[in-house]
């Protein structure tokens, strides 16, 4: 007969507060009126997505937004352009503002706390949600790069000022500080990444490194997922990335093995508690 796996959740795993506020806003909203447009995807994961959108949840993208009049239209955590709200200001659209403190901070940050003529160096994704709002605060003159092989050709000026996603590595951030000031650049660094996800990289390794294998859960197209994947992959070699229990693979793991689970910041606790009750029916 074969025994049950020893199966934990990580704790500190799931919604950090700022998706935590935006589903909150949508779940109200979903309640008082039966239906909600949101401007992308609420949150990187398409479990959480769908279940909201039987809840009335509408994911619009932008180009469809000028052909909305007097409707809600919900902005996510990621925050957004100032080209938005001045459609929505045409248009009367209510916007129910869901973008998350800390990118609302940075935004204003990139915004107001430099001249004119100054370059703006930002880390992130090309194309992320979050990465287009930042752009749109300097008239999308902003350089935005993943990897610094992507400055090797760029023509910079002597010193510039760099930014970073909210969600990105603090340590590539420090580290593709010193390369630019070891290139002989004068840069003006500005550590923008949010604590609440940078204090997990840590807490993330010491979980991840006291079971046999670990689960990790999360949306392909969330990029704090994958950070933190690479954090776990990196602290217990045996872990392995799903977003959804239907992805597990039950031959990997023997009996009496320790199995634990975690997630992104965009990784519902529910999913999380589907993929355990999966992992001990084994």
């Amino acid at each position: 007969m074969r025994k049950n796996l020893q199966v934990t959740i990580d704790k500190d795993s799931g919604f950090c507060f700022g998706v935590v506020y935006a589903i909150d806003m949508a779940e109200e909203i979903l309640e008082e009126d039966g239906y909600l447009y949101c401007l992308g995807d609420i949150v990187h994961n398409d479990e959480e997505v769908a279940r909201l959108k039987a809840k009335g949840l509408r994911i619009i993208e932008h180009e469809m937004l000028p052909s909305l009049q007097n409707e809600k239209v919900l902005i996510r955590a990621h925050g957004e352009a100032p080209e938005t709200y001045q459609i929505a200001l045409e248009n009367n659209i209510t916007l129910i503002d869901a973008s998350c403190p800390v990118v609302l901070k940075l935004q204003n940050r990139i915004k107001t706390s430099h001249d004119d003529n100054e370059k703006i160096l930002i880390f992130g994704k090309h194309g992320h949600a979050e990465v287009i709002g930042l752009q749109g605060q300097t008239n999308n003159e902003a350089l935005v790069f993943q990897d610094i092989e992507e400055l090797d050709n760029v023509d910079l000026p002597p010193s510039f000022t760099l930014y970073s996603q909210t969600t990105k590595s603090v340590d590539k951030f420090y580290a593709i500080k010193a390369e630019l000031i070891d290139r002989g650049y004068e840069v003006k660094a500005n550590d923008t990444i949010c604590r609440q996800v940078s204090n997990r990289y840590e807490d993330l390794g010491d979980f991840v490194r006291q079971y046999d294998k670990i689960l990790f859960v999360s949306g392909k197209k969330s990029s704090n997922g994958k950070v933190l994947y690479d954090v776990c992959k990196a602290a217990n070699p045996n872990s392995y990335f799903i977003s959804s229990p239907n992805e597990i693979e039950p031959s990997i793991f023997r009996e009496h093995e320790t199995v634990g689970i975690c997630g992104a910041t965009s990784t519902p606790m529910w999913l999380m508690k589907e993929v355990k009750q999966v992992l001990e029916s084994f």
